[in-house]
C-alpha cells in the first residue's frame, strides 16, 4: 500500500494569468519512491490512491499537466482521465522513435493535448509537431536564443512554448521576444519587491478593513463604516448573512446589524477574505489563490493538536502570507500599515515561533517541498494522510470561493 501526496506549480501566460498547473507527486515521508519501480510514474500512483476525483479541485478547474513515462502511455493510463482535464507530459524520452510517434498520434486522435518536455531543439522531434500542443524548455539547460530557428518550424502547427525555471522579470521579457507563450517557476521563486512604492488609496482602505478584523473585541461600528464606502463589500456582506440565515428570514436594517449577525469568527474570515480579494490584480491572482489555500490549510492543522494555541491566528497568517506580492512592498514596510498581533507579525517576518513553524509546514507542503518539513511534521505529530486530505479540501474550498 503506497500513498502519494500532491503539490503543484502554476503555468502562466504573458499577463500572469494561470492557464494550468503541473501536478507534482511526492512521497509522504522522504519525498521519494524507494520501494516502487522507476517505470511506475506519478500517473499510476495517483490512480492507485483513488485521487482521480480530486484532480479538478487540486488544479482549481484549470488544465492539469501530468507526467507520463513510455510504460504508462503503453498501458493507456491517460485514458482514465477526461481529455478536457489534463495535458499529457511526455517524460523520459531521449530520442524520437517510430513507436513514440505512434503513441503520440494515438492520444492526439482521442482528443488529448500533449506536451513534449526536456526539449533540446534537435530536428528529430519535428515529426511530433503535428500532434503536440505544448513544448516545454528548461531554460537553465537550453539557451532560449536557440529557439529562434525552431519557432519558424513550429508555426504551421500552432505549438505553444513553455519556459521552465523562469526566476526573474528580466528573463520573462527576453523570453517573450524569443516567442515563448507560457512560463513556469516565476511565481514560486523570490517575488520582485518594488522599494518605496506607496499604497493606492483603495489598498489603504482595504488594509484598514483587515486591521479592524484583528481587533478583540471587534468594533462593529468601525467595520460597518469601512464597508459602507464600497458597494461590492456591502453587497457581499448582505449575501453572506443570507447564506448563514438558512431557513429563517432576517430583516437587516444596517450594515452594523449585518456584521453583528454573522458573529465574530465568521465575520473575521469573511471580511478579511473580501478585503484581500480587493487587493488582488490579474498579475497577482495566483498569489491570492496560494494565500487562500494556505490560510485554509493552516486553520485545519491548528484546529487540533500541537498548534491549538495559535489557532486564532492561523487563518489570517496564511491569508497574509502573500501580501508583499500583492502590494509590491517589503513585509517590513507593510507592517507599518498593519498593527498585527505579535505572533502573526513574527511569523510573516520569518522569525522563530510556533506560528512560523505552522506557516512553514503549510507553504512547503503546498509547493511540494516535503523533504524540508518531514522532521517538523513528525515532531508535531502531523500525519501525511491528514495534511494531504486537508490540502485537497482547501483546494476545493478555494475553487468554490474563486468561481
Amino acid at each position: 500500500m503506497f500513498s502519494t501526496y500532491i503539490a503543484r506549480q502554476a503555468i502562466m501566460d504573458r499577463k500572469s494569468k494561470t492557464i494550468g498547473y503541473e501536478l507534482l507527486f511526492r512521497d509522504g515521508t522522504d519525498n521519494s519512491f524507494p520501494e516502487i519501480e522507476k517505470d511506475i510514474a506519478s500517473s499510476k500512483l495517483i490512480i492507485q490512491n483513488h485521487l482521480l476525483g480530486d484532480i479538478e479541485a487540486i488544479s482549481l478547474g484549470k488544465k492539469a499537466f501530468i507526467n507520463f513515462t513510455e510504460q504508462c502511455l503503453n498501458n493507456k493510463f491517460p485514458l482514465l482521465f477526461d481529455p478536457q482535464s489534463i495535458v499529457i507530459e511526455l517524460v523520459g524520452f531521449d530520442t524520437n522513435t517510430e513507436h513514440l510517434v505512434k503513441i503520440v498520434k494515438y492520444y492526439h486522435q482521442r482528443g488529448y493535448q500533449l506536451a513534449l518536455t526536456e526539449y533540446d531543439t534537435d530536428s528529430q522531434w519535428d515529426l511530433l509537431f503535428p500532434y503536440l500542443k505544448y513544448i516545454k524548455v528548461d531554460i537553465e539547460k537550453i539557451n532560449p536564443k536557440r529557439l529562434f530557428v525552431v519557432t519558424e518550424r513550429m508555426k504551421p502547427y500552432d505549438i505553444k512554448l513553455v519556459a521552465e525555471k523562469v526566476e526573474t522579470n528580466l528573463q520573462l521579457l527576453s523570453l517573450v521576444e524569443v516567442g515563448f507563450n507560457y512560463y513556469q517557476g516565476y511565481f514560486y521563486h523570490e517575488p520582485e519587491i518594488v522599494e518605496g512604492q506607496t499604497l493606492a488609496p483603495m489598498k489603504t482602505q482595504m488594509l484598514r478593513l483587515m486591521n479592524e478584523t484583528f481587533k478583540t473585541p471587534l468594533e462593529f461600528d468601525a467595520i460597518a463604516e469601512v464597508i459602507s464606502h464600497d458597494v461590492q463589500l456591502s453587497v457581499g456582506l448582505l449575501k453572506m448573512v443570507n447564506n448563514v440565515a438558512t431557513g429563517t428570514r432576517v430583516e437587516i436594517t444596517s450594515l452594523k446589524q449585518a456584521a453583528a449577525y454573522l458573529g465574530e469568527e465568521k465575520l473575521r474570515q469573511f471580511v478579511s477574505i473580501l478585503a484581500f480579494s480587493k487587493l488582488t490584480s490579474d498579475k497577482t491572482e495566483e498569489a491570492a489563490k496560494q494565500a487562500l489555500i494556505t490560510a485554509k490549510l493552516m486553520d485545519a492543522i491548528a484546529a487540533k493538536g500541537n498548534f491549538k494555541e495559535v489557532h486564532e491566528f492561523a487563518f489570517i497568517t496564511g491569508l497574509l502570507s502573500s501580501i508583499e506580492v500583492l502590494l509590491g512592498q517589503p513585509m517590513e514596510e507593510i507592517m507599518k500599515h498593519m498593527p498585527l498581533a505579535k505572533p502573526i507579525e513574527l511569523a510573516l517576518l520569518g522569525k522563530d515561533g510556533l506560528l512560523d513553524e505552522l506557516l512553514g509546514i503549510a507553504t512547503n507542503y503546498i509547493l511540494g517541498n516535503c523533504d524540508r518539513i518531514n522532521d517538523v511534521m513528525a515532531n508535531y505529530q502531523i500525519e501525511p494522510d491528514f495534511i494531504q486530505r486537508e490540502f485537497v479540501e482547501a483546494s476545493k474550498w478555494c475553487k468554490a470561493f474563486s468561481s
